[in-house]
């Protein structure tokens, strides 16, 4: 089967959206399928086009099993919505051209956010006859809403009729959790509810797994023995990152690390002027990943209220495979929530709410047996697992699925 994927980061951007989609695509490779990507040229890290990769707007680049064709993605501010929108607009726009020519795929599959990569999806796939899957990472508009990035009403309902015509052009759409399929079933008509698949998270254990606390990344940073609370990600409006300053005013004799980069970076870093007890450290290498979360003898992951509801972190899944424990301050009964609980791998404490979460911080840093206890259970956790060939495996028999019912139509 070849199938023509589109999304906004491949390998080898950084971007956690990239990293999902890049696994799925070894996978379905690995299984004997072939690819056509058209992505946009890696620019995550610093929202602009990196060192090597300017001066064209198109690339091509020739593989084994097919072609990545990378696209400019006019990279602007996240704070600026309105410029954001018409950059999402110019990438789709590129996208939706690249995917009308070339050999016909047998299916297309396309990533969200950015929701207007549905509509190009859907021209592609119609344009070539095939089915078309729209895979929903983070449902918007609802996360711009609840960020409050997004309240004019007039946006609000154009957003919204979008988010539901890219829906009804999917012959599925796949989601992450039962959140998430709640939530995007019930703004399809009744009758198309069933398109909506959940398509579990997965996380490549031999890339992530457990490693040494005090390690080279600690030496680096001038960081010991003493107890290390670990944020990596995306420093962004979503993170509800003001509870690890707060946090770290109270425990001096905790280090705090924000690993990452992002349009709220530059805020957090001034409301923790003056802390000795906090470090912020840039995007490392994805090869260090394992190095990285080891380090953390305690992750955090903090969403602001509400957005549990519309997304779900990959991070978490990379932190336990890590055997790392996790105290996760997010929505009750989000699937955040859930898997810590069903995890037995940290605590859930409700959104934005620092003294619950500076409560619960005491209480897991009081017993470093109890949170090596609560990592290795999140790893055994996570190895019980699907893995990423197994989810690619997913996504190939949906789409034999989609073209066997499209034939008996036919």
């Amino acid at each position: 089967m070849e199938l023509l994927v589109l999304c906004p980061h491949f390998a080898p951007d950084t971007a956690p959206t990239g990293e999902v989609m890049t696994a799925i695509a070894r996978g379905l490779t690995d299984q004997g399928h072939r690819l056509r990507i058209v992505t946009s040229l890696p620019w995550y890290r610093q929202h602009a086009v990196e060192v090597g990769w300017e001066g064209r707007i198109v690339r091509h680049e020739d593989t084994p099993w097919g072609r990545i064709t990378r696209l400019h993605p006019f990279p602007t501010d996240k704070r600026n919505i309105p410029a954001r929108a018409l950059a999402f607009g110019a990438f789709t726009a590129e996208t939706g051209l690249a995917s009308l020519v070339g050999a016909r795929p047998d299916g297309v599959l396309a990533m969200s956010p950015p929701l207007t990569l549905g509509l190009a999806g859907a021209a592609a796939a119609r344009r070539w006859g095939v089915p078309f899957v729209f895979n929903i990472q983070d449902v918007f508009p609802d996360v711009a809403i609840e960020l409050g990035k997004l309240t004019d009403p007039r946006l609000i309902r154009a957003a919204r009729a979008l988010e539901r015509t890219c829906y009804r052009l999917a012959d599925a759409v796949t989601v992450l959790s039962e959140e998430l399929r709640d939530n995007v079933a019930a703004k399809l008509p009744v009758g198309s509810r069933t398109r909506v698949e959940m398509i579990p998270n997965f996380v490549d254990l031999d890339r992530v797994a457990p490693g040494e606390r005090c390690n080279a990344y600690r030496a680096e940073l001038g960081i010991g023995d003493e107890p290390v609370v670990m944020y990596a990600g995306n420093v962004g409006f979503s993170q509800s990152l003001d509870l690890v300053v707060a946090a770290a005013r109270e425990l001096p004799e905790v280090t705090f690390v924000v690993n990452g980069e992002g349009s709220a970076r530059p805020d957090l870093e001034r409301s923790a002027a003056g802390l000795a007890n906090v470090r912020f450290v840039d995007y490392q290498p994805r090869e260090r990943l394992a190095e990285v979360l080891a380090a953390g003898d305690l992750h955090v992951v903090p969403l602001r209220r509400g957005l549990a509801m519309a997304s779900v972190p990959s991070k978490l899944y990379s932190i336990l495979a890590a055997g790392r424990p996790v105290l996760a301050s997010v929505d009750e009964g989000t699937e955040v929530a859930r898997t810590v609980e069903a995890a037995g791998a940290g605590r859930a404490v409700p959104p934005e709410d620092p003294a619950a979460f500076l409560a619960a911080l005491r209480e897991l840093l009081a017993d470093r047996a109890s949170l090596a206890a609560s990592g290795a259970s999140g790893r055994a956790f996570v190895e019980a697992w699907v893995s990423p060939d197994a989810v690619a495996g997913r996504y190939a028999a949906l789409f034999d699925e989609l073209r066997t019912a499209r034939a008996v139509r036919a």
